[in-house]
């Protein structure tokens, strides 16, 4: 059995329940970006960069130039959204909320930049091939390094590069004692699998929908961040 949190912990107050469920929903975005990418836009991924520095030195060895184009691009596109990003971001610091307006506002920007993904999606009737294959490739990998960016913001926590919240699951379950956020890293874990089923079945069997199962949990996320958002940051 795991055991209760360690004796003294605080309980989690509402703001930080508030936080995790919409860090959880918004993993929905990353599994089905990351589904779709792997499927439609190469066979690489939008926010996996492990994985993409792997097939970009599987490339190499196997002379597959394509493969590396692919990887390449998914790599710069995570670096520029990230650089964006984190423009808008910023970074945590003491005494912030529990909910920064500048990751609302990240969250927005990459809204934005779904929302062309999807425009350039329906224009390819859902299967891209050539220049606006590797467009959309692109363009998917930045969404995903400004959320990776915006949910930073909010402190120690990830949508996107999720080996070290496996991990840390895994670690607790070792030692039998759950930290206090293991709902949130569960959560979180769950909602990337499970985007990624959603993602994956509209890219093989109902294209339309991509734009659905990449934009709604991030629209969702977006609106109800924004009551929040509206608290001053000390910082600003």
């Amino acid at each position: 059995m795991i055991g209760p949190q360690p004796p003294g912990a605080a309980p989690r107050a509402k703001g930080t329940r508030f936080r995790d469920s919409l860090v959880v929903f918004l993993a929905l975005t990353t599994g089905a970006v990351d589904a779709v990418s792997y499927l439609r836009l190469g066979k690489v991924f939008g926010s996996v960069i492990t994985g993409n520095l792997a097939l970009l030195g599987v490339s190499a060895g196997q002379r597959d130039a394509g493969l590396a184009v692919n990887a390449g691009l998914a790599l710069a596109g995570y670096g520029t959204g990230v650089l964006v990003g984190g423009a808008f971001a910023g970074i945590p610091h003491k005494g912030q909320p529990t909910w920064p307006r500048q990751a609302t506002l990240t969250l927005a920007v990459e809204l934005l930049v779904l929302a062309g993904f999807s425009g350039g999606w329906l224009a390819a009737d859902g299967h891209p091939s050539g220049g606006p294959r590797l467009a959309l490739l692109g363009v998917a990998a930045a969404a995903m390094g400004m959320q990776s960016t915006a949910v930073r913001r909010l402190g120690p926590m990830s949508t996107t590069y999720l080996t070290s919240t496996l991990t840390g699951v895994l670690q607790a379950l070792a030692v039998r004692r759950w930290p206090s956020e293991w709902q949130r890293s569960t959560g979180v874990l769950a909602a990337f699998v499970a985007g990624a089923v959603l993602g994956g079945l509209a890219a093989l069997y109902d294209p339309p929908v991509v734009p659905a199962a990449v934009m709604v949990p991030l629209a969702a996320v977006t609106a109800c961040s924004l009551p929040a958002a509206r608290t001053r940051d000390p910082g600003d």
